[in-house]
């Protein structure tokens, strides 16, 4: 049986979408296949590479996608998340993506605006990853309650 795609969508996807697109392949991959994307794709964020390394996932390869690519592959998503702040949605940054697919927003604060030390800003990414993990553990249980059964 074929996997529900989910795509992860955020501004530059350099860190949310890509931890988020992570997070639920590391999760939920028994029921879901995630994917990211962003309206402006960037570099991934080194500090987002760091954050997940240190719970064992690997992103530091992963390559940024623009959303309009990712629409002209013609790929169908049953949910489409975004994972921008208010403040972006209101300043029309964050991306739509076309189609049929269920869509979901998740406000998770944008790393691009950390500040402080190297020390500071990877605490705070951590927060991000934190926030990131508990909202697709939630929503896995309330999705696919099967599959977040101890094993």
């Amino acid at each position: 049986m074929k996997k529900p795609r989910v795509l992860f969508i955020c501004v530059h996807n350099s860190a949310r979408s890509q931890m988020a697109a992570a997070l639920l392949n590391h999760i939920c991959a028994d029921v879901f296949e995630a994917h990211s994307a962003g309206l402006e794709p960037g570099t991934l964020n080194p500090l987002a590479a760091q954050a997940m390394q240190e719970i064992g996932i690997n992103i530091s390869s992963n390559p940024t996608h623009a959303v309009f690519d990712v629409w002209k592959s013609g790929r169908a998503f049953a949910y489409v998340i975004t994972v921008c702040t208010e403040a972006e949605t209101n300043a029309r940054k964050c991306p739509v993506f076309p189609g049929t697919g269920t869509r979901l927003r998740w406000p998770f604060s944008d790393p691009s605006d950390l500040h402080g030390t190297d020390d500071a800003k990877l605490e705070k990414m951590r927060y991000v990853r934190d926030a990131i993990k508990t909202k697709i553990e939630e929503w896995c249980q309330s999705t696919c309650p099967s599959a977040m059964a101890p094993r």
